[in-house]
């Protein structure tokens, strides 16, 4: 992919700070993740057969959350998959025998190839799932993407980090929360989040500041209370997300002087029976550019897979993918926290 002169020197800066950020996850006298896990009598982390292929289809994205990992935003609109890149992962959904088709982004549905990527992975049997922001349901040009999601079965997976408008506008910008409250309100009247639907819609929370999630068990119990006395909103479950320490979250952690405090909490909360479940192990990730790393954590800190394995989604080879070792940092901890956390809500 030609990108040009500007996105290069952006892609330069992207890279070195990503560098300075696995630098700053790797210094100090924390412990370290792999060695946790041999005190703990784990084994090194490996991956099994790929079953979900996370795919994250550019950083272009109507709005710019605080807590976002991806750095994605309104001014991110050349960082967007090619259709051969797409095509790749086609194949790879086919060559692999990939049963879940995780599309992420930046808001995935603004890649111009997002319909093609889906609507060719659910003719191979796939499932899909929509990472969607909510809001860019009502944008301009995308106010058929409920229709197009719902006709497509796919789940849709879509960030509500609070029931309340304060608390949800200070992550995500002021307005953000009404506008996701209308955009759940057409999904629930296409049937998504129906206790007697197969449209699957789920609510995911991310704390506020440098606070560890609740109870995903009690906080789904109060959503569902809370959503359905005030806007009449219904949905299928509540994922919980710890907040991971890399890229703009862990500038603010820098920026607050609350790393080091947050680093120890998550040590601290290291729970084993979570390290068991972690979504590394059946998750391959692909970059925009087609790159392949072993979780869209590790993608963001350029944390590529291992070097005997393929390193491109065009290269895709499931027999030297699987069964390779998972590269982990100090950020690995995020996902092994208390119950656990991942793409997946709560592991134990």
């Amino acid at each position: 992919m030609n990108l040009p002169v500007l996105s290069l020197k952006r892609r330069g800066s992207e890279l070195a700070a990503a560098k300075r950020q696995v630098e700053i996850l790797a210094e100090g006298s924390l412990p370290r993740f792999h060695e946790t896990l041999a005190e703990h009598q784990l084994p090194v982390l490996t991956a099994d057969q790929v079953e979900i292929l996370q795919v994250n289809v550019g950083k272009l994205c109507n709005m710019t959350c605080q807590h976002c990992h991806v750095d994605a935003g309104p001014d991110r609109k050349v960082e967007n998959m090619d259709l051969e890149t797409v095509n790749s992962c086609i194949a790879a959904i086919q060559a692999g025998n990939i049963s879940t088709l995780d599309l992420t982004g930046g808001a995935p549905e603004m890649n111009p190839h997002f319909k093609h990527l889906v609507t060719e992975a659910r003719k191979l049997g796939c499932h899909v799932i929509d990472r969607c922001n909510l809001t860019i349901l009502l944008a301009n040009g995308f106010t058929d993407m409920p229709q197009f999601l719902a006709d497509n079965q796919v789940e849709i997976v879509a960030s509500l980090p609070c029931y309340l408008e304060e608390n949800a506008d200070s992550q995500r910008g002021d307005g953000s929360f009404q506008k996701s409250i209308k955009a759940l309100q057409i999904l629930n009247e296409l049937g998504y989040g129906k206790p007697d639907s197969d449209l699957n819609l789920t609510l995911v929370y991310n704390p506020v500041g440098e606070n560890l999630p609740p109870s995903q068990s009690e906080l789904e119990v109060a959503y569902r209370e809370q959503l359905l006395e005030r806007y009449g909103i219904e949905f299928t479950r509540l994922f919980t997300i710890t907040n991971m320490p890399i890229s703009r979250y862990l500038d603010y952690l820098l920026e607050s002087n609350a790393y080091q405090d947050y680093m120890q909490k998550l040590i601290d909360a290291f729970n084993p029976a979570a390290a068991e479940g972690l979504m590394c192990r059946q998750t391959l990730s692909v970059s925009w550019e087609g790159k392949l790393y072993d979780c869209d954590f590790n993608q963001m800190l350029e944390l590529g897979v291992e070097g005997s394995a393929p390193a491109t989604i065009d290269q895709f080879n499931a027999a030297k993918l699987n069964g390779r070792k998972i590269i982990t940092n100090r950020h690995c901890f995020g996902c092994t926290a208390g119950a656990g956390s991942g793409c997946q809500g709560a592991i134990d």
